[in-house]
C-alpha cells in the first residue's frame, strides 16, 4: 500500500510491459468476438510527468523518453504503434507530458464491443481511476484487492481475453503470490491468456521462480526479460520480466523482432541483454 508508480512512470519496464501489453490486445482483436481485460493492480491510469514524484527520479527519461526518441524501422515501428499511438492520444496537445497506465492503453485499444475491469486496492488511486473512467460504460474500476481477482473474476463472462498481474513487489513472498495466483486461474479459466510482470531485483529469486512456473504443468508459458545493465552489487531494479501464459500464436516471433530493439534503445550501459524462453510448451511451437 506504500508504493507509489508516480516516481517510475514510463520508465524502461513500463516501456517493457506496455510493449508486450499492446501486442496481446491487438492479437484479440483478430477475431470480431468481445474479449474483456482484467488489470488486478491497475494504478491511477494516468501520471503527471511534471508532478514532484516523476521530477525526482526522472526514470521516464529513460524510459518512453529514449523510446520516442529513437528512431525505428520495419517492421518494429508498426508492431510498436499501437503502444505508441496510445501514448502519444494522452498527450494530443502538445510535448510528452502524461504517461498513461495499463488500463489507459487498454481503453485506448478496446473496440465497442470489447470491456475492462480494472481493480485497485489503494482508495486514493481506486477513487481517480473511477474519476478517470467516469461515465464510460466499457470500463468497470473496483476497489479491491487484485490478487483475489485470480480465483474469483475469471473466467469473464466473454470467455475470452487476458488478465494482466501487474504487483508492487512491495512484499516479501509476491513471486509466491504470483505462483499461487496463476495456479488458482488457470484451474478456473485454463483457456485464458495471463500476464505477469515480475522485476529483475532479487537476483537469487527470478530463477527460483521461472523454475516453478515450469513445473505448474501449464502447457504454454513464454517468459520475457529486457535488462538494462549487469547486475548491480545492491540489490537494484536492473530489468523486468513478463511471463506469458498462452500467448498468441505470432507473439513469439513478434517479441524476438521488437525486444533486441527495446534492449538497445533502454541499455543504460553496456551489458545490457534481452531473453526470450519457453518454460512450457517449446515443443509444441519448435
Amino acid at each position: 500500500m506504500n508504493y507509489r508508480h508516480a516516481y517510475h512512470a514510463g520508465n524502461f519496464a513500463d516501456v517493457v510491459k506496455h510493449v508486450a501489453l499492446s501486442r496481446l490486445v491487438e492479437h484479440l482483436k483478430l477475431k470480431d468476438k468481445a474479449f474483456r481485460v482484467i488489470d488486478t493492480h491497475a494504478g491511477v491510469g494516468l501520471y503527471d510527468l511534471s508532478s514532484p514524484e516523476a521530477q525526482k527520479t526522472g526514470e521516464w527519461q529513460g524510459g518512453i523518453g529514449r523510446l520516442l526518441g529513437a528512431e525505428l524501422q520495419p517492421p518494429v515501428a508498426s508492431l510498436l504503434a499501437p503502444y505508441i499511438n496510445s501514448v502519444m492520444a494522452a498527450n494530443k496537445d502538445g510535448p510528452v507530458r502524461r504517461y498513461p497506465g495499463s488500463p489507459w492503453i487498454v481503453r485506448n485499444l478496446l473496440r465497442p464491443q470489447d470491456r475492462l475491469s480494472a481493480i485497485e486496492l489503494h482508495p486514493g488511486d481506486a477513487a481517480k481511476l473511477k474519476a478517470l473512467f467516469a461515465g464510460d460504460v466499457q470500463v468497470r474500476v473496483i476497489e479491491l484487492d487484485g490478487w483475489l481477482v485470480m480465483g474469483a473474476h475469471v473466467p469473464p463472462k466473454e470467455k475470452r481475453g487476458l488478465v494482466l498481474v501487474d504487483p508492487p513487489f512491495e512484499e516479501s513472498g509476491e513471486f509466491d503470490r504470483l505462483l499461487d495466483g496463476l495456479a488458482k486461474a488457470c484451474r478456473r479459466w485454463p483457456g485464458g491468456t495471463y500476464a505477469l510482470w515480475y522485476p529483475v531485483k532479487d537476483r537469487k529469486a527470478v530463477p527460483v521462480f521461472r523454475r516453478a512456473l515450469a513445473g505448474l504443468r501449464v502447457p504454454k508459458i513464454l517468459d520475457l526479460a529486457v535488462e538494462i545493465r549487469p547486475p548491480s552489487q545492491e540489490a537494484k531494479l536492473d530489468g523486468c520480466g513478463l511471463v506469458v501464459v498462452n500467448p498468441p500464436y505470432t507473439f513469439e516471433s513478434e517479441m524476438r523482432k521488437v525486444l533486441p530493439v527495446l534492449s538497445r534503445i533502454l541499455a543504460e550501459r553496456a551489458g545490457a541483454k534481452w531473453s526470450l524462453e519457453w518454460l512450457a510448451g517449446e515443443a509444441e511451437r519448435a
